[in-house]
């Protein structure tokens, strides 16, 4: 019986460990390109090297998605190597440049052995590169967002996807006063000219101001959605695939919602929303079904006071996204840790060095560590709080912006020379211009040019509309309702983009 007993304990102890690995969730070891990488070949693959084997059946087009921000979803091919613990995936086409690429894992992917991928998914971030300039500009048209002349739609901004997938990007312009956005499809020709807006305008909640565009149903056409301060909404537009979308969901969140991101909180692939109510000092979750429906809302507190500018990236390279809130009663900046299960955990704050207004994420100094670039509304600067690599923030380095430039409204990233590293444009609603930063590829930024607005430097939008593999811009101005459209004119060395 004794000896029964012992070869009992041993099969017991044995099954003990088996299972204790099958619980092990399955994990990432590593990626290519690295989390957060920039400068990358805008048609390289992507391979994923999982920890072990893993049963290719369970990775579908819901469970691993790729997708760029301006041209949505990515089609291509897998192959698996290395006894199926190796995933390639090539794309069918070339990313835009200076696009930033997602590739979202999903907690139902398995391995060989049956054990899920961990808790909150995987999500891997990079940016591809944008074409070598000299990052010199000319104004090559002034777009009215008017119906007529007098019939003033107040432009805070827009987006800029390729909404109707003919591999042009597009502009989508959201209008706080007329409540509406209005689609103007690039005309495609290598100008970067933009015609007419379409009719009628898609109606939104009042004041909207922050948007995404995202895939939120996952049937390759990107779709809208608004953050409508007045209103206290979100509005959904599904798109139609033609530069048109179907009638909005109109989502009630906490009061006087501003600041807005789209990401996976909760590990299942699909973009969810998040939204910082100043209002409510308070932040509201609305999880997608798969579907683009939107509901399951959840109120929760960043520790922060007045939240009001909101955007997302993986803060600490563990292939979770974060939040990163800023919030202007107490000029502070916070990450908000992702736990994977559709909460966060807030990280020490960081002094934004005013009051925050709008907040841009990313690698201004090459570390591969999330920075953050923030405009300071009515304290009249911008600051660069740089990353450090446990996902907390340094204090905010106010940017060299010279005297008139007031009321400091938007902050945008993006390698406007083509070099490697992102520069920075600010926009000054009250000084009436655009402020146009040069990064020095440590995160240190001079004043290259400022840009004279027709009333009031708004918001700007970095991106390739003449489809030459540089980066150019899109400028707009809120009192004018006009987009002016500033073509980056610097000699291009390889004009599809590619090294």
């Amino acid at each position: 019986m004794g000896k029964w007993n012992i070869g009992a304990n041993v099969l017991l102890g044995a099954a003990a460990l088996l299972a204790a690995g099958a619980a092990q969730a399955l994990g990432v070891a590593a990626t290519t390109p690295a989390q957060n990488a920039s400068n990358i070949a805008r048609n390289a693959a992507i391979v994923i090297d999982f920890d072990r084997a893993v049963d290719t059946a369970t990775v579908t087009a819901a469970s691993f998605r790729v997708w760029g921000r301006s041209g949505g979803r990515m089609t291509g091919s897998i192959a698996w190597s290395n006894g199926n613990q190796r995933l390639t995936f090539t794309p069918s086409r070339a990313f835009f440049p200076g696009e930033l690429v997602h590739v979202n894992l999903a907690t139902s992917i398995a391995g060989a052995d049956a054990t899920p991928l961990r808790t909150g998914g995987w999500t891997l971030n990079y940016l591809t590169c944008a074409g070598a300039a000299t990052g010199t500009f000319e104004l090559i048209d002034t777009v009215t967002v008017r119906s007529s002349p007098g019939a003033g739609t107040r432009l805070y901004g827009g987006n800029f996807p390729d909404i109707n997938n003919d591999g042009w990007i597009d502009y989508i312009a959201v209008n706080e006063v007329s409540a509406d956005m209005r689609v103007l499809l690039n005309r495609a020709d290598g100008s970067g000219l933009l015609s007419p807006f379409l009719t009628p305008p898609t109606p939104i909640g009042v004041e909207a101001s922050p948007n995404e565009a995202v895939d939120f149903d996952n049937n390759g056409t990107l779709d809208m959605a608004t953050s409508n301060t007045t209103s206290g909404t979100v509005s959904v537009a599904l798109g139609n695939g033609n530069g048109t979308f179907a009638t909005p969901q109109s989502l009630t969140v906490a009061s006087s919602p501003h600041g807005m991101t789209a990401l996976d909180v909760d590990g299942d692939a699909d973009t969810d929303l998040v939204i910082a109510a100043n209002g409510g000092n308070t932040m509201t979750m609305l999880r997608n079904n798969g579907a683009g429906v939107f509901g399951n809302r959840m109120d929760f507190d960043s520790g922060g006071d007045g939240e009001y500018a909101l955007g997302y990236g993986d803060m600490d390279n563990d292939g979770l996204v974060d939040l990163v809130v800023g919030s202007q009663n107490d000029q502070r900046i916070r990450v908000l840790k992702n736990n994977g299960n559709g909460t966060f955990t807030a990280q020490a704050a960081a002094v934004a060095a005013g009051r925050p207004w709008m907040l841009a994420v990313g690698d201004v100094n090459g570390d591969r560590f999330l920075d953050v670039a923030v405009a300071n509304g009515v304290s009249n600067n911008g600051a660069i709080l740089l990353g450090n690599s446990n996902g907390t923030l340094q204090a905010g380095v106010t940017a060299p912006l010279g005297s008139g430039s007031s009321t400091t409204i938007a902050t945008d990233l993006g390698d406007l020379d083509g070099d490697g590293d992102l520069d920075w444009v600010l926009s000054s609603f009250g000084g009436s211009r655009w402020v146009v930063l040069s990064n020095n590829g440590q995160g240190a930024f001079t004043v290259n040019r400022q840009i004279t607005a027709p009333n009031a430097g708004s918001c700007g939008s970095l991106y390739d509309f003449d489809n030459d593999g540089d980066l150019d811009m899109a400028l707009a101005d809120e009192i004018a309702d006009v987009v002016l459209l500033y073509r980056n004119v610097g000699a291009v060395l390889f004009a599809d983009g590619f090294e």
